[in-house]
């Protein structure tokens, strides 16, 4: 059984105590997904914040992050006062682990 890594991450982030809400969709038409701004698959909140969050593998951390740089839109998100992060899931002894990376402003420049 494949494990689907947006529902790993949406029961990490509800643990953690966030409502959470996928935002990446299927296009039937153009047999594609698309994500919210172009770099969102989930969005989460807790009266405190509110983040746009990339999920992903481990090993594509890195380009999901060269993506996100140059977004305009995530930078708008982002003056607005979102936050966006990067989870990178991987194996390790038989059990999953996440990389979680908190974009800031320093990292996209705004």
């Amino acid at each position: 059984m494949t494990t689907s890594l947006s529902v790993l991450s949406k029961k990490y982030l509800e643990e953690k105590g966030y409502v959470v809400e996928k935002t990446e969709h299927f296009n039937f038409y153009a047999r594609k997904r698309f994500d919210l701004l172009g770099v969102g698959d989930l969005i989460a909140l807790n009266g405190k914040e509110i983040l746009l969050i990339q999920v992903t593998s481990k090993a594509n951390l890195s380009a999901r992050l060269e993506k996100a740089k140059k977004s305009q839109k995530l930078k708008l998100w982002m003056l607005a006062g979102g936050k966006f992060i990067l989870m990178g899931w991987y194996k390790n002894a038989n059990k999953w682990r996440v990389k979680t990376i908190d974009i800031n402003k320093n990292i996209i420049k705004i």
